[in-house]
């Protein structure tokens, strides 16, 4: 996929991190707080905008170099999982199928971010 689209679909991953941000914080502040899930939200929210971010510049780092095609979609479905599972619990809906998706979520991240450091490692550039 182009560089552009991936930087669109960061931009929409970081637009709903702040809309479910500020839905949680307004709308669901109580029902939130009174189950003691508020921190968890909040948790889910800045795992989005971080990588968010990180698929941003992924996108951005691959107009220059190439980074490995599993990177932005490790991001992209790991944070779905990561965070979507952890609104689902946080809101107490499906607890008994959607918790696997958190763990998953989280090796995603970690496996994108695993492999661009060893594709930043292994690059052999001018200045290298």
């Amino acid at each position: 996929m182009s560089s552009h689209r991936w930087i669109g679909i960061a931009s929409l991953v970081a637009a709903t991190g702040v809309l479910l941000g500020a839905f949680g914080a307004h709308a669901l502040k109580e029902r939130l707080e009174a189950a003691g899930e508020l921190a968890n939200w909040q948790t889910g929210v800045r795992y989005q905008m971080w990588h968010a971010l990180a698929l941003a510049f992924v996108a951005l780092l691959s107009e220059r170099r190439r980074v490995p095609g599993f990177v932005p979609w490790a991001f992209l479905v790991g944070t779905a999982c990561f965070s979507g599972s952890i609104y689902l619990l946080a809101l107490r809906l499906g607890t008994s199928y959607v918790w696997p998706f958190t763990p998953l979520g989280g090796t995603l991240l970690i496996g994108g971010w695993l492999v661009l450091a060893a594709s930043a490692l292994r690059f052999q550039g001018p200045e290298d």
